[in-house]
């Protein structure tokens, strides 16, 4: 008994630990994200016509989002340089709105890695593959409809801006404003330290993904332990329940890459299906905008509200389209699924065309 009680303690203590890094680790994301917009702020006058002119056409911007997202693989920390950059001026707010579209999609690669795992073993490959590419099949589906749809009726900045103005007449700014006094202090004063903007701009993305990174890599250690006994025996009975957990866990862990990815092997091995774990997915989605919602309440400027807003309701549109419709990407990704598995050729085939899809995009924004 002694021992198990030696045992439980330090447990604690490593859990207590943990939450304290990850406090830390938020601070520093939260300082990194206001050096960011004082260094875009002081950069603007350069920055602002290259960034017009890339981002000028709407396919561009989707482009660059899915471009940037699929090589850093965190959707958090497009969308926190997105918020960053509307905040400061030098991107527009309605050429924003594209590049965080493409991010959704371009953050759904560490999924399809990890079902490689499965590669030597047929029918559990195509379950997981299957699930993997689930994600996928969705912010594809939603990108499709909601793209041209924002191009010729501007519904989801409309709709952003909407809330914007709510948010801010009830006095959502001022409530948080606490986050700013505990900032901007350490940020302003690494600020005048420093004095050159572009080495504040290198040290702002230094401490992102250091901060991001350490956040996920934490919180993955205190909660990965017991989840998957969690997600297989209470959290995919009820579509609801699903997806409210998806969001609610993905919120935390600050990556929908992660929180999709758990629950692959659970596919793979046949325990859950690709139809018990899409609403899942679709939650995680919504709990990955909770890190620019952030951003933008700490810098405190109406425009970053408004784009992080964008990001989660472009979210939920897609989610009260596509969900109705549901079997389109899930029929999709078994189709998809099968194919590849049917033998090494099929497999090749896919990557070419994954490696093309990823490398076209890039070409075509060089040449542009």
């Amino acid at each position: 008994m002694t021992e198990l009680r030696a045992y439980n303690s330090q447990d604690k203590l490593d859990i207590l630990f943990g939450f304290l890094k990850v406090l830390l680790f938020v601070y520093l994301f939260l300082i990194s994200i206001d050096l960011m917009g004082i260094a875009f702020k002081s950069s603007r006058d350069t920055l602002k016509p290259l960034l017009d002119h890339a981002t000028s056409n709407p396919f561009m911007g989707l482009v660059i989002g899915i471009v940037f997202t699929s090589i850093i693989q965190s959707s958090s920390t497009t969308t926190s340089i997105v918020v960053a950059m509307v905040a400061a001026g030098t991107l527009p707010l309605q050429n924003a709105i594209p590049m965080i579209m493409g991010a959704n999609i371009g953050t759904t690669v560490t999924n399809t890695i990890v079902s490689f795992g499965y590669i030597g073993r047929r029918a559990e490959f195509e379950r997981s593959f299957g699930a993997s590419i689930v994600h996928d099949m969705f912010n594809i589906c939603a990108t499709c409809i909601l793209f041209p749809l924002e191009l010729y009726t501007g519904i989801i900045l409309k709709t952003s801006i909407f809330l914007e103005t709510v948010f801010e007449g009830v006095g959502g700014f001022k409530f948080i404003s606490p986050l700013k006094i505990i900032v901007q202090p350490v940020s302003k004063t690494l600020a005048v330290f420093v004095s050159n903007h572009y080495i504040i701009l290198i040290l702002a993305f230094i401490l992102l993904f250091v901060s991001l990174s350490n956040i996920i890599k934490n919180m993955k250690g205190i909660v990965m332990e017991k989840i998957e006994h969690v997600l297989n025996n209470y959290l995919f009975k009820n579509v609801l329940i699903s997806l409210v957990f998806g969001m609610f866990f993905t919120t935390i862990v600050q990556s929908s890459s992660i929180t999709t990815s758990l629950i692959i092997p659970l596919v793979g091995a046949g325990v859950l299906t690709i139809e018990q774990i899409f609403p899942y997915t679709l939650g995680a989605n919504i709990g990955t905008t909770i890190t620019a919602i952030l951003a933008a309440l700490t810098l405190g400027v109406s425009a970053s509200m408004t784009v992080a807003f964008s990001h989660l309701i472009f979210n939920i549109f897609g989610i009260l389209i596509v969900y109705p419709i549901k079997r389109v990407p899930i029929g999709l990704s078994k189709f998809i699924a099968s194919f590849v598995a049917q033998s090494k050729t099929h497999f090749l085939i896919f990557v070419i065309i994954y490696v093309l899809l990823h490398i076209v995009p890039i070409l075509f924004m060089v040449f542009s």
